[in-house]
């Protein structure tokens, strides 16, 4: 594990001294390295779990170091979060654990920080790897969750006590990977036979929805003959909830990386046409070479802001809506969205409010526009889309009842982690009546 806990070191180091995505950050620094499969899934463990139990990983070593967590040096620090993980949460002996992250202090070039390293797992080694239980209620819940006081105290107001659990319950381990089979690429047979070695289930909800029990799906037949999109159930709800038909003008006006575009297009036959913007051009050149892999030929990818008006785009059957959010429903995949600032948020419904607008504009009478968000804020959900009804008289709620079924009987969702094992998700139906 010594060259695993080398690079994950260095990749907390950059990920949280850029402040970028995790997932983008790991994606790009494994696709880069020469570690074999088996060492980057130790990586991915290892990386992914250091960032979702951050305040109880630093609780730890304010128990064990007489240096706070935020006055230890960025390098060690994340060493001694690695170690302290590897100790509570993985299955590695002891001594191994923790002679690898003094024998890592050399590599990282912070050979005098050995004895210090050695000591404090040592400490909590003895201590036999029990998590401290805070007094302070608040930092009790903080650890216990491991999110920030904050997220606990709105989730909790939102959602009450027992929803708020459970949601940060499931924000911890790892998602499931799900895929949406284009069944305008074979059968369901042939695609299975495609997939080789990586072991698939059937999603019990939707006929083309499949989840994944382990393995690299990129490197399946099936992926190379464009056979699925990697596509998390909730976003797969979502495309059906807009239920676009054959020939119709679909707008997706914030399309990237392109999975919804991809499945509204298979689900229309790939009859029709189907405008698929982004604001930044290498996100569009994502959803052009994702389109092309799964030989879709009505999707166009374009640039373009949602939230201003396009005079030269056609008048739409169907608009889907997915405005950039907070993304409090990702945070299994992205954990560190948890530690940003909330003040970050704050300017995000009128952001998303103007993008809603916009988007109605291009609903042809009787049709349709889906408004959705990987959040689980109520002012960027509920508040945009009622906000916009109070306005907009004419359009109105309408039931996912006849599209998703039981228990979509509402013309408001918002999904649970924990419900059906989606990510956590908000989408509105609404119809142009006039």
């Amino acid at each position: 594990m010594g060259a695993e806990l080398v690079f994950c070191v260095r990749l907390l180091d950059k990920t949280f001294g850029a402040q970028g995505y995790s997932n983008i950050a790991l994606d790009r620094a494994l696709r880069d390295s020469d570690l074999n499969p088996q060492q980057k899934s130790r990586v991915s463990a290892l990386y992914y779990g250091v960032i979702e139990r951050l305040p109880e990983l630093d609780y730890v070593l304010s128990r064990y170091s007489k240096k706070p967590p935020e006055k230890l040096d960025p390098t060690v620090r994340n060493l001694l979060r690695c170690g302290v993980y590897q100790l509570a949460h993985m299955r590695i002996p002891d001594n191994a654990a923790v002679n690898e992250c003094v024998n890592a202090c050399k590599k990282l070039r912070y050979t005098s920080a050995s004895g210090f390293v050695n000591a404090v797992l040592r400490g909590f080694v003895r201590d036999g790897k029990q998590i401290p239980v805070p007094k302070d209620p608040a930092l009790r819940r903080q650890v216990q969750y491991c999110a920030p006081d904050w997220l606990i105290k709105q989730l909790s107001s939102e959602y009450g006590e027992s929803v708020m659990d459970a949601l940060l319950t499931d924000a911890l381990g790892r998602p499931p990977v799900t895929l949406r089979r284009n069944p305008l690429a074979g059968d369901a047979s042939a695609f299975l036979r495609a997939m080789g070695e990586i072991s698939v289930e059937k999603h019990p909800l939707l006929p083309d929805c499949y989840r994944v029990q382990g393995g690299d799906v990129t490197r399946t037949d099936a992926f190379a003959q464009g056979m699925f999109h990697v596509q998390d159930l909730a976003s797969q709800l979502c495309c059906l909830a807009l239920d676009p038909q054959l020939g119709d003008t679909v707008l997706d006006l914030c399309a990237a990386p392109g999975g919804k575009s991809f499945t509204l297009a298979e689900l229309m036959e790939d009859r029709g046409q189907l405008y698929a913007f982004d604001l930044h051009t290498n996100r569009v050149k994502l959803i052009a070479q994702g389109a092309q892999r799964l030989h879709l030929q009505c999707v166009h990818a374009r640039t373009g802001d949602a939230s201003l008006h396009n005079p030269e785009l056609p008048q739409a059957d169907r608009v889907l809506c997915d405005v950039p959010c907070s993304g409090l429903g990702v945070i299994r995949r992205k954990p560190e969205i948890k530690y940003k600032d909330p003040a970050a948020f704050t300017g995000l419904p009128p952001v998303q409010a103007k993008i809603l607008e916009n988007a109605a504009h291009y609903v042809k009478p009787g049709g349709y526009l889906v408004y959705s968000t990987c959040t689980l804020s109520r002012a960027e959900n509920d508040g945009v889309v009622d906000g916009f009804l109070q306005q907009h008289p004419e359009f109105e709620g309408v039931s996912f009842l006849e599209t998703l079924g039981e228990p979509f009987g509402n013309w408001k969702v918002t999904l649970h982690p924990g419900c059906l094992g989606s990510d956590g998700f908000f989408m509105a139906k609404l119809k142009r009546a006039r």
